[in-house]
C-alpha cells in the first residue's frame, strides 16, 4: 500500500526526520492559507500515487499566496499520467546545495533490510542502478541485531557529507529503520534527500510503502482505502486475482507468478514500465479471463494491455474467448497485444485474428510490440 507524499512526510516528521514546512491542501483557498503560513516562495506538488510526477508537470513553484492559488487551481483540475489530482502539498521552497538518494527496503534474496545510498539523488533508483551501478552503496541490516550507528559512518562516506553531520545522519537512518519495523513497511525512501545551502540534511520528497498484509495492525491506515489505485487493487482481489499496482503504463495479465514476473522483467529490459502485476492463476476459465481483461482495459494509467499466457492447464481458446467477451462488454479502450503458447493455441489465434487482435508466439516479440505501442500513446 503506497502512501501519498504528504502522508509519508507526516509519519517521517513524527519520527524526527527533517522535512520542509508545509501541509496538504484540498482546495485552492487552502493552498493560499498554507502559503501564507509558510511565507516566501513555496512549491506546490500534486499528490498522486504514480511516478514521473515532476516530468508530467505535477510540481510547480509559487512566489506568493495569490500565485499559489492559481497554481493549485490548475493542478487540482488536472490529471497526472491518467490520475486525477485531488490534493496538493504546499511547502517552503528549500535552497538546495546537493541532491542525494537514501532508501531502506527489503532484499528478499538476502532476507535482510538494506539501505540503498547514493550521492546521485533525484534519479529513479531503477535508472540509477542501470546506468550507474557503482554509485549505489548497499548497507545490510542483520534482523537479529537491528540498526547500529556504524552504518551512519558508512552512509556518510558514500554520500560524501561532512563529518559534522554524522549525528544528524545517524538519527535519520535510525528513524527510517523504526518506521520500517513499526509500520511493516516494504520501502522507506527519501529521494531526493538534500543538503541545503545552510548545511542541513532535509527530506524534500518521501515515499513509504506498507505491506498490505499488515493493515489489520494499522487501523489508522485502513481508512485510506478509498483512493484510486487501492480501489483497483481491492476490485482485483475481490475477483480472486493476485494484483499489485505499479507506476508504469503497460498493463500486464499473465498466468502464474513466475511468468508474470518474467513478463515485467522483459518489459523493463526493453525500455518500458509495467503498470501492474496481475496473475490470473492456472486453469483460468473464459469468464475469469474476461473479468481480468475488463479490469485492465479500464485501468486509468495503462496505455496498452499485454496478455502473456502459457497454456498448460489453461486453454488458449478459452483465453481468446475471454478477451473477445471483455471487448464486447467494455469496448476497445486501448490496444491489446497477446502472446499465447500451449494447449489449443491455434484455435486461440484463429479467434483473435477474427477480431483483429495481434498475437505472438515469442514473448520477446510481444513485449517489444507492447513497449512500442505504449510509446505511441
Amino acid at each position: 500500500m503506497k502512501l501519498y507524499e504528504y502522508e509519508a512526510k507526516n509519519i517521517a516528521k513524527q519520527y524526527g526526520v527533517p522535512v520542509p514546512r508545509g501541509r496538504v491542501a484540498f482546495t485552492p483557498l487552502e493552498a493560499r492559507q498554507v502559503a501564507s503560513e509558510v511565507g516566501g516562495e513555496v512549491v506546490v506538488k500534486a499528490q498522486v500515487l504514480v511516478g514521473g510526477r515532476g516530468l508530467a508537470g505535477g510540481v510547480k513553484f509559487a512566489s506568493s499566496p495569490e500565485e499559489a492559488v492559481e497554481v493549485a487551481s490548475r493542478l487540482l483540475s488536472s490529471e497526472i499520467r491518467g490520475v486525477k489530482v485531488s490534493a496538493v502539498l504546499v511547502e517552503e521552497k528549500i535552497c538546495i546545495s546537493r541532491e542525494l538518494y537514501l532508501s531502506l527496503t527489503i532484499d528478499r534474496a538476502a532476507r535482510k533490510p538494506v539501505f540503498l545510498v547514493s550521492e546521485m539523488g533525484g534519479v529513479e533508483i531503477e535508472d540509477l542502478a542501470r546506468r550507474y551501478p557503482g554509485k549505489i552503496k548497499r548497507i545490510y541490516i542483520d534482523p537479529e541485531v537491528g540498526y547500529t550507528s556504524y552504518m551512519a559512518r558508512i552512509a556518510l562516506t558514500a554520500l560524501n557529507l561532512p563529518w559534522s553531520l554524522i549525528g544528524d545522519l545517524d538519527s535519520l537512518l535510525k528513524s527510517m529503520y523504526r518506521i520500517m519495523v513499526e509500520y511493516d513497511a516494504e520501502l522507506v525512501e527519501f529521494n531526493p534527500l538534500v543538503l541545503t545551502c545552510d548545511g542541513r540534511v532535509v527530506a524534500v520528497d518521501a515515499k513509504i510503502i506498507v505491506d498490505d498484509n499488515s493493515l489489520q495492525r494499522h487501523p489508522e491506515l485502513q481508512k485510506l482505502h478509498g483512493r484510486e489505485y487501492l480501489d483497483f487493487e481491492r476490485r482485483a482481489k475481490e475477483l480472486g486475482f493476485s494484483y499489485v499496482e505499479l507506476d508504469g503504463d503497460i498493463g500486464v495479465i499473465s498466468n502464474g507468478a513466475g511468468l508474470t514476473m518474467a513478463t515485467m522483467d522483459s518489459i523493463l529490459y526493453y525500455g518500458g514500465r509495467p503498470a501492474n502485476f496481475l496473475d490470473i492463476g492456472g486453469g483460468a476459465t473464459r469468464d475469469r479471463v474476461k473479468e481480468a481483461v475488463k479490469l485492465m482495459l479500464q485501468h486509468p494509467r495503462s496505455r496498452v494491455l499485454l496478455v502473456n499466457i502459457f497454456g498448460g492447464i489453461t486453454r488458449c481458446d478459452e483465453v481468446a474467448l475471454g478477451i473477445v467477451d471483455a471487448l464486447g462488454e467494455v469496448g476497445g479502450l486501448k490496444p491489446i497485444i497477446v502472446r499465447m503458447l500451449g494447449t489449443n493455441e491455434e484455435e486461440g489465434r484463429r479467434i483473435l485474428r477474427e477480431h483483429n487482435i495481434d498475437s505472438y508466439v515469442e514473448m520477446d516479440e510481444a513485449v517489444k510490440a507492447a513497449v512500442e505501442a505504449s510509446r505511441r500513446g
